[in-house]
């Protein structure tokens, strides 16, 4: 039968792929975002900060941030797999609102990825795009792999969405395409691809399903018939927008101790993907409630929200259900 033999989780956030010299770009594209109100933010900020924002700290963030790429490609090395399993985000790369499903499970022949898609550019892409090992235009996938677990999922009462073609356009969305493109630079290793529904109400899975959805896909990688050796890999945003540093924070924290207890024993694999993805969707929950909160509100008052928020409810209702 086939063997899990390592897990590693990553963020694929840009910043992860833009030397710190440009990391301008990202100040730029948060004071135009429509959806931030930055100079809100930048009046909340915490006393001190500044002395975070020189040249030197951003060097020394930048070089711990090569650092752990390079950790993780080499464990991933060292594991020697023969196939990866990657569970990651589709930002409306593939679906859309017109047929978004919860789990979906890429099973063609061939990987494409687009390096230059061209859609929306902006300088702080063009600064990314600058930090990725050069790809080739198509990778191998395990088809027979990804079939095993479509069928096994479907028997465990999970209905998941299947496709065999991607949007030439595209490729295969960046969640995916950042193992070739930073975590493992020329490696050849055939991949199968799980999308899920992080961002699009109302579908999104709940963390007791995802965490019921990896204890099934581990189940079924166990009973696959082969003598495959299968490595998995979580690739998430984290965050992408400002929010909240104390959770920023906490979700970085956990992301750390879970890698190192993955890498320690890799019988935490599974398990310590599981939390992942539960923390990463308690997070987005938070994003989404604050959106629909200001959706209700320009709805009545037909304009957006131009003062910062407070994080707490001061309600009658709250004081009382709290006490």
């Amino acid at each position: 039968m086939a063997e899990i033999v390592i897990g590693i989780g990553t963020s694929h956030s840009p910043q992860l792929s833009i030397r710190a010299k440009d990391w301008d770009h990202l100040l730029k594209k948060d004071q135009t975002d429509p959806r931030l109100d930055y100079q809100g933010l930048l009046a909340k900020a915490k006393p001190g900060l500044a002395a975070e924002l020189t040249t030197e700290k951003f060097h020394q963030r930048d070089e711990a941030c090569l650092k752990a790429i390079k950790t993780l490609g080499e464990a991933l090395q060292k594991a020697n797999a023969d196939v990866v399993v990657v569970f990651g985000d589709d930002q409306q790369e593939q679906f859309h609102d017109d047929n978004m499903p919860m789990f979906a499970i890429y099973h063609g022949k061939g990987l494409p990825v687009v390096k230059h898609n061209n859609l929306r550019p902006a300088a702080w892409k063009n600064a990314e795009e600058q930090g990725w090992a050069d790809t080739a235009p198509e990778y191998e996938t395990a088809s027979d792999l990804a079939n095993h677990l479509i069928l096994s999922l479907t028997d465990a009462e999970f209905d998941i969405a299947r496709c065999n073609k991607l949007r030439a356009e595209i490729g295969v969305g960046h969640a995916f395409s950042f193992l070739y493109r930073r975590i493992l630079p020329g490696t050849k290793l055939p991949m199968v691809p799980v999308m899920v529904n992080t961002y699009y109400p109302p579908n999104q899975p709940t963390p007791k399903r995802c965490y019921a959805f990896g204890q099934a896909v581990r189940r079924a990688i166990e009973s696959w018939k082969s003598d495959k050796r299968v490595a998995l890999m979580a690739s998430g945003g984290l965050s992408h927008v400002v929010i909240d540093e104390e959770i920023d924070a906490m979700c970085t924290s956990l992301f750390r101790e879970l890698l190192t207890y993955m890498m320690e024993d890799p019988r935490n694999i599974t398990f310590c993907i599981h939390l992942m993805f539960c923390a990463k969707n308690i997070e987005r929950m938070g994003d989404h409630a604050t959106n629909i909160a200001e959706t209700v509100h320009y709805m009545v008052e037909g304009k957006p929200i131009a003062e910062t928020r407070p994080k707490g409810d001061t309600t009658a209702f709250a004081k009382t259900a709290l006490s």
